[in-house]
């Protein structure tokens, strides 16, 4: 194995191109994480969109634009004579024998309410492989193509019990368009790495799904939210005709249930999220947890002094899963008792149309100058030192980072029930329901008049935080993950492909000398023994029990060490009675 490990690292509509908590942890693997070299695969909206992180020496970036170009390659770095000769290649003749069994298997598959993850992978590796000699435009936008669509597309929403309802043109046009935009990722080359990781279980997962049919790469996916949840969240809002709204969500299905297939680690921010994982068929030795983290020497507790008007601090952007109007509402509950009260918002506005609304409500209510909306900040810490009380609203979420930095600066934290909060806070602070204005205004009214329950509250949120949701353990975490991840793979090649067995104990041993140096002990010990297994008459085996030893003495495990030194003798000594006699 390499000395450092090589990581595709996919997101969507995140990191690097927008703030947010999956950036803001994106971020911090990639930063911090520096034995890892990292290769950034964005999913975005456009290709316009500025770039809001910095990426380190040790990371490079790949961006796969879903709208905002004229050309599905504008994103790749291809040389224009080969997409034209790509696109001379995609005749009619072509798109007919190769192209359009394929599509008609996906348009199938995507339809389907029923899905089959396995088939789903086959055909996106097909098309990927396809995409390889032939052209995509070219290739989607042909006669034969939109009338295939239309066949099954008709054929399938005659069918009784399909679920599905007929379309008009308009329908037919705009679900054609999804597939031809969604699945531009397919005709983006996939790099050779150790490990793929998604963000999300979303459309940032096929790049990871294909590595792992092309090149056995092993797969980490990560849930922040529930994506499937999210988008059942996000599509109720949202004005599509029956036929859209109904292709949009097995679409959707289609994906999700794609990338928990293929995921080998399966990792949510909390336990909440195993609910729908483990539902959706992904195994539950599949899953472990890994809690966000923060740093606490950048989130360092507050001052004890109050400010000079009892405040109330949230950090969210404006946006209608952070319910800004029950906290506009619980604030109007808490200045009827508190007036000299101050509510403060600090995040980016995500959904201009929600807080134009939010303005409106705040007008109607007179609110004044006791309700700010403070936009974006760069210093997060003191956004949380300037409150008495850290407040989140959300109808939905899974472990937010605003919970954890709000109990790192110490203090007192009042959330809705939902997702992973309260795992968060076990003790620490006070849950509410969610929509429920009245009990979120009670909750913050009984904190800022009480400063010794503030006080307690924070305090033994502070203590919890650095219990279990340090940076240090995140990063440790997902470093061993991968590590593991890269190991296995190379452990399981086939028995005609692994090297001799003296190359075999080099092998282990180098991987071994590398475990131990990212403080992988029992890992690195579990390698060194391979190494003896691999070749136990090797010269090197004496020098393998020692740096067992070493190992167990620097764990404190001194019996370990000795049983290992005794090992090591017993070796020597059985080696020098097998020395033919040369007197």
């Amino acid at each position: 194995m390499h000395s450092k490990i090589k990581v595709l690292l996919s997101t969507e509509g995140t990191y690097p191109f927008h703030q947010g908590g999956v950036s803001t942890w994106c971020d911090i693997l990639v930063q911090e994480l520096k034995s890892v070299d990292y290769m950034i695969y964005s999913v975005l909206m456009n290709p316009f969109v500025t770039q809001k992180f910095q990426l380190p020496s040790h990371a490079s970036l790949i961006k796969m634009p879903l709208w905002g170009t004229e050309e599905p390659c504008e994103h790749l770095s291809v040389p224009f004579s080969d997409i034209y000769l790509a696109k001379r290649r995609t005749r009619e003749k072509e798109v007919k024998q190769y192209f359009i069994p394929l599509f008609k298997q996906l348009v199938e598959e995507l339809l389907a309410e029923i899905k089959s993850p396995q088939k789903f992978g086959s055909i996106l590796l097909q098309l990927y492989q396809y995409f390889q000699t032939y052209e995509y435009k070219a290739s989607f936008k042909t006669e034969a193509t939109w009338e295939t669509y239309k066949q099954i597309v008709l054929t399938v929403c005659n069918q009784a019990h399909s679920g599905i309802a007929r379309p008009d043109v308009y329908s037919l046009i705009q679900s054609i368009g999804w597939i031809y935009r969604f699945m531009n990722i397919i005709n983006t080359p996939v790099p050779k790495v150790h490990v793929t990781h998604a963000a999300a279980a979303a459309f940032c997962g096929i790049p990871c799904v294909l590595s792992k049919l092309l090149n056995n790469t092993p797969y980490m996916l990560t849930e922040h939210g529930v994506y499937l949840r999210e988008q059942y969240l996000s599509l109720s809002k949202r004005a599509y005709t029956p036929f859209l709204s109904t292709f949009l969500m097995r679409f959707i299905h289609s994906i999700t249930s794609l990338n928990y297939t293929f995921a080998d680690q399966v990792s949510p921010v909390c336990q909440y999220n195993t609910r729908w994982e483990t539902r959706f068929g992904v195994r539950p030795k599949n899953i472990q947890v890994i809690y966000n983290g923060v740093d606490p020497n950048i989130f360092i507790e507050a001052p004890a002094a109050s400010q000079p008007a009892p405040t109330v601090v949230m950090v969210a952007r404006v946006d209608p899963i952070k319910d800004i109007i029950t906290f506009m509402r619980a604030a109007e509950v808490v200045l009827k008792q508190i007036p000299e009260a101050k509510f403060i918002v600090y995040g980016s506005v995500s959904v201009p149309s929600y807080y134009e609304e939010c303005l409106e409500l705040k007008n109607q209510m007179n609110l004044g100058d006791s309700f700010i909306f403070a936009g974006h900040t760069q210093n997060m810490a003191a956004a949380y030192q300037s409150g008495d009380v850290i407040a989140l609203s959300s109808i939905s979420e899974a472990f937010p980072y605003s919970v954890v930095e709000g109990m790192m600066t110490g203090k007192p934290v009042i959330a809705t029930d939902v997702g992973g909060i309260a795992e968060a806070l076990g003790d620490t602070g006070i849950l509410v329901p969610p929509r429920d204005h009245e009990q979120l205004g009670q909750g913050i009214i009984k904190l800022l008049n009480d400063p010794e329950l503030r006080f307690e509250l924070g305090k033994d949120g502070r203590e919890r935080a650095l219990n279990f949701f340090t940076l240090e353990r995140v990063l440790d975490l997902h470093l061993k993950s991968y590590i593991k991840m890269a190991l296995r793979v190379q452990e399981s090649a086939p028995a005609e492909l692994r090297p001799a067995p003296a190359a075999m104990q080099k092998l282990y041993m180098d991987k071994a000398y590398s475990l131990q140096a990212h403080g992988l002990y029992e890992e690195a010990i579990r390698q060194f023994r391979l190494a003896i297994q691999a070749t136990p008459y090797s010269v090197h085996v004496p020098l393998i029990f020692t740096e067992i030893a070493a190992i167990y003495n620097k764990l404190g495990q001194y019996d370990m060490v000795l049983q290992e030194m005794d090992k090591c003798q017993a070796y020597i000594e059985m080696m020098e009675l097998k020395k033919p006699d040369t007197a």
